[in-house]
């Protein structure tokens, strides 16, 4: 049987889908400004490479860590958090998020 895994950080993953093909390096650019966000402990932003076979609607991804709730909160809360999704909202179609 698996073993259970304890986690010492929380884990934030969001995808994302482009309103327009066109708009991809735009959303990537948008969401990196999430990196000043001194809450965040690590931090990517990278493209979908489209090669699943069955599912590709995912343009960009975006995996964050955070030591606790508050860091993730406080991330959430940051005027920059704010900023980029006035950026990035208008661009992209779909969003999905998860924490673990």
């Amino acid at each position: 049987m698996p073993q259970k895994i304890e986690r010492s950080l929380i884990r934030h993953v969001v995808l994302f889908s482009a309103k327009d093909p066109k708009d991809v390096d735009r959303i990537v650019d948008g969401l990196w400004m999430l990196s000043e966000i001194p809450h965040v402990k690590t931090f990517e932003v990278v493209k979908n490479r489209h090669e699943d076979r069955f599912s590709n609607e995912v343009d960009v991804i975006v995996y964050g860590e955070f030591e606790d709730d508050a860091a993730l909160e406080a991330y959430r809360s940051h005027p920059i958090y704010q900023d980029c999704i006035a950026l990035v909202r208008p661009l992209r179609d779909m969003r999905i998020a998860a924490d673990f």
